[in-house]
């Protein structure tokens, strides 16, 4: 399925979100713990040991409390400063939700830490045309199910999106829509660059350049100077280009398109109507990238929030619209729906392969809507 611009011959443009978590291994303590909160917390070594702060929160960093600071600074900074352990078991479980919820989204996930990545959302499962729809409903997501806040940034690409999500912290979503991406990067200084720390920073305010923008006439020579090698890619940046995709660290496993009603659905008829919309999208899915699936997974959540999945695997795999279509209408047959009011509907598939009759070989592989 291509765009009119795709089918002129030119790219559609792409819907990048950057997901940072606020203060993540604070905010994590400051959960667990009622009486860290509101309160300047650090998590880190012991400050008479060498210790170094792996995280400060919000109310610590107001006395220059920071990641990468000695925790013996820190303390002379805050004196009032509440120094917490680091427990990455918990931070890691956390981490795994926040994942999880990426990953019902979109497949194409680019994992840069714990706490933060990339998104590609341009075809999202829940058929959302907005990128800031999506991470707003990303953000609503890991707040009810981590009781954590997070930043969005949305831009045509991931440079920008870094940036648009650190505008506004903590728990703020920035838009960098293509209309605004210039006069966006007027306003950025040359600061907001990756890789321009202090040093190299100092070496373009020595020959006159303070914001952005003004790396885009600079003479190659004196750029070269500055920063070396990296000249013609911080040129690249300055212009506000970055065409490198977000890169998954998994292959797709699933495939999966949902939909929450602003009124719960009573009738069956409507329900099914409803799964073939879903049916249809994720045929698309597949057939633009050459896939067949073997298993058919079938999500309904009911109007007191209870979540259910009813699957059906059968041999041989298939794409079409219709048969998923089929099978999951039998599905739904399978559940409370039409006895319960129904709040959301979603369909995936999974077990792929590249033949009707090829063994997927992930029969064990969950679909992207486990049951809850």
């Amino acid at each position: 399925m291509s765009s009119a611009a795709e089918t002129a011959g030119h790219p559609a443009v792409r819907k990048i979100v950057h997901v940072d978590m606020d203060a993540f291994f604070a905010s994590v303590e400051q959960r667990d713990d009622p009486s860290l909160r509101g309160r300047p917390v650090a998590v880190g070594g012991d400050p008479n040991r060498r210790g170094v702060v792996a995280a400060a929160s919000y109310e610590a960093r107001k006395f220059g409390v920071r990641s990468a600071l000695p925790m013996a600074r820190a303390v002379q900074l805050c004196p009032s400063l509440v120094i917490v352990r680091p427990d990455f078991s918990r931070y890691k479980a956390a981490s795994s939700q926040v994942f999880s919820i990426f990953r019902s989204v979109t497949p194409l996930v680019e994992p840069l830490s714990l706490d933060e990545a990339y998104l590609d959302v341009t075809e999202n499962s829940w058929g959302e045309t907005l990128g800031v729809n999506v991470a707003r409903k990303v953000k609503d997501e890991i707040k009810a199910a981590t009781r954590l806040t997070a930043s969005a940034g949305v831009a045509p690409n991931k440079f920008l999106a870094k940036i648009a999500s650190g505008w506004r912290k903590p728990d703020g979503l920035t838009v960098i829509a293509p209309e605004r991406v210039e006069k966006f990067l007027e306003g950025l200084p040359v600061e907001a660059l990756w890789g321009v720390g202090k040093v190299t920073a100092a070496r373009l305010h020595a020959i006159g350049v303070t914001r952005l923008v003004e790396i885009r006439t600079l003479p190659e020579e004196e750029l070269r100077k500055a920063v070396g090698s990296w000249a013609e890619g911080l040129r690249e940046l300055a212009f506000g280009r970055d065409e490198r995709p977000v890169v998954p660290d998994r292959p797709a496993k699933s495939c999966g398109a949902e939909r929450t009603f602003d009124s719960d659905l009573t009738e069956i008829p409507r329900m099914e109507a409803e799964v073939a919309s879903l049916s249809a999208r994720i045929a698309a899915w597949l057939e633009r990238r050459g896939l067949f699936a073997r298993t058919v997974t079938l999500k309904v959540r009911y109007a007191g929030f209870t979540t259910v999945t009813r699957s059906d695997t059968r041999f041989p795999s298939l794409r079409s619209a219709s048969e998923i279509r089929e099978r999951a209408v039998a599905l739904l047959g399978k559940t409370e729906a039409g006895a319960r009011p129904v709040r959301l509907l979603g369909v995936s598939v999974h077990g792929f392969s590249t033949s009707p009759f090829e063994p997927s070989g992930k029969d064990d592989q969950l679909s992207l809507f486990e049951e809850l």
